[in-house]
């Protein structure tokens, strides 16, 4: 039996642009709003409580949607916000790439270790991740979460158990699947600290920003 089901919410214009949303409120577009049905017809036979989800757009209605059409409760969190790139958000890809090249190949190779000008550091979107889900993930399961990329790669290494990480070019994927099934690996680190390594060993890597 699962314990969690992880979903991306629909995609928006600026997933189709291959743009940075981080935390922005946007809402779904006509193709996102196809691929939440999608999500319905896939969870019918789900048997998750509740959903937990970003309060913020396409996360929201997304969540709304199959909660609705499920009969299943959603609880907004603020804590499952999507990471805030700051002045990246609303840019294209390629244009960090061309206009900050240092920064894009750190971001490309480790995204974890850097933080976009006004961005949120890396270990804070760390640290409220671990403990929004801490009681969910104890007393509640199984359960759903809507999360937008990369918040949603972060949430799938903390209940894997993995070394915490972020995607590459911040996860932007409008065709990748919007539904992953999760196992809670119960030896993870759950209340342990621990921040990732810095990729080429400076003490001081993983505090790294971004300059425009």
């Amino acid at each position: 039996m699962s314990d969690v089901v992880l979903i991306r919410p629909g995609c928006t214009d600026f997933d189709d642009q291959n743009r940075i949303l981080g935390d922005l409120d946007l809402p779904m577009n006509v193709r996102g709003l196809g691929q939440v049905d999608d999500v319905v017809d896939e969870l019918r036979d789900a048997n998750f409580k509740v959903i937990y989800c970003d309060p913020t757009e396409p996360a929201r209605s997304t969540a709304g949607s199959i909660g609705e059409k499920l009969g299943i409760r959603v609880k907004e969190r603020d804590e499952l916000r999507n990471v805030d790139h700051g002045l990246w958000q609303g840019l294209q890809v390629e244009d960090i790439k061309r206009k900050f090249p240092k920064a894009y190949k750190q971001w490309k190779d480790a995204p974890e270790t850097i933080c976009p000008p006004e961005g949120e550091p890396f270990p804070e979107a760390l640290e409220r991740v671990r403990k929004v889900l801490k009681k969910p993930l104890k007393k509640e399961l199984p359960i759903a979460i809507v999360a937008s990329e990369p918040l949603a790669t972060l949430i799938e290494c903390v209940i894997a158990g993995r070394r915490p990480a972020l995607p590459q070019n911040g996860g932007i994927n409008p065709d990748a699947s919007r539904v992953k099934v999760l196992t809670i690996n119960e030896h993870r680190e759950e209340d342990k600290e621990h921040s990732p390594e810095p990729s080429n060993g400076s003490a001081d890597k993983s505090k790294t920003k971004a300059k425009l």
